[in-house]
């Protein structure tokens, strides 16, 4: 008996390769000119503030993805202050929630799945204050149940701990949990290792094994839904 469908946030319910792209063009437009950088050198340095912030957090959690530090250890690099920090930061940021757009039919499924009688939350990589202000900018925040960030958890996925984390939410076992998203390892086989029900985002005709289940859109969550359970509603309770 499934209770709940749980899902990623990042390229699932928005495009973030095309948030990132415009987020990360403000960012150059800023640096370059201010520290005399070619985008390309600015996009290596990036790389290695990436990899240096990895090293120093020690582990792989919400930290990894704090772009504050990351702008923090490339201004440190270069020999520049650390004021520009927080105006990096605060650039990317504004610019990625005004590039953000919903996906294809994201109210319409989740509007459809709540009135199946479904719990519907949010199972997300990251620090749980942008995460928020995403489900905010795409107006779904108030369709959302509950929501379990890596922050939160203490450990990222696939790691079974974020799984846990959600399944203990709903108050019910992992197998009555559906958990949707675009990452085949990180969403779909982290899903499955957990024990829940996993269904892949990928609009590629891509193979993904038998246990995991892909749609192309989320239009096709619905209808899913219905088919893993003929009775609807009442079997959701």
């Amino acid at each position: 008996m499934i209770k709940a469908f749980v899902f990623d946030i990042d390229n699932t319910l928005y495009s973030y390769d095309t948030a990132h792209k415009t987020a990360f063009q403000a960012v150059t437009d800023y640096v370059c000119p201010a520290f005399g950088l070619a985008p390309d050198e600015f996009a290596a340095l990036h790389r290695q503030g990436d990899r240096l912030l990895r090293q120093r957090v020690g582990a792989v959690t919400a930290a990894i993805h704090n772009r504050l530090i990351r702008y923090q250890i490339i201004l440190e690099e270069l020999g520049q202050p650390i004021r520009h920090a927080p105006v990096m930061a605060n650039l990317y940021w504004s610019a990625f929630l005004a590039a953000m757009e919903p996906g294809p039919g994201l109210r319409e499924c989740l509007d459809s799945l709540k009135a199946q009688g479904f719990t519907l939350g949010v199972g997300t990589n990251m620090t749980a204050e942008y995460q928020y202000a995403k489900l905010e900018k795409l107006g779904i925040l108030d369709a959302v149940d509950f929501m379990v960030s890596s922050e939160e958890a203490g450990a990222e996925k696939p790691e079974r701990r974020l799984f846990d984390f959600c399944a203990g939410k709903v108050g019910c076992a992992p197998g009555e949990c559906v958990f949707v998203g675009d990452s085949l390892e990180f969403d779909a086989r982290g899903s499955l290792a957990a024990g829940m029900i996993p269904v892949w985002l990928c609009p590629e005709d891509r193979p993904c094994g038998p246990s995991i289940r892909r749609i192309a859109s989320l239009t096709e969550l619905p209808g899913l839904a219905a088919a893993l359970i003929p009775s609807g509603k009442e079997s959701a309770q």
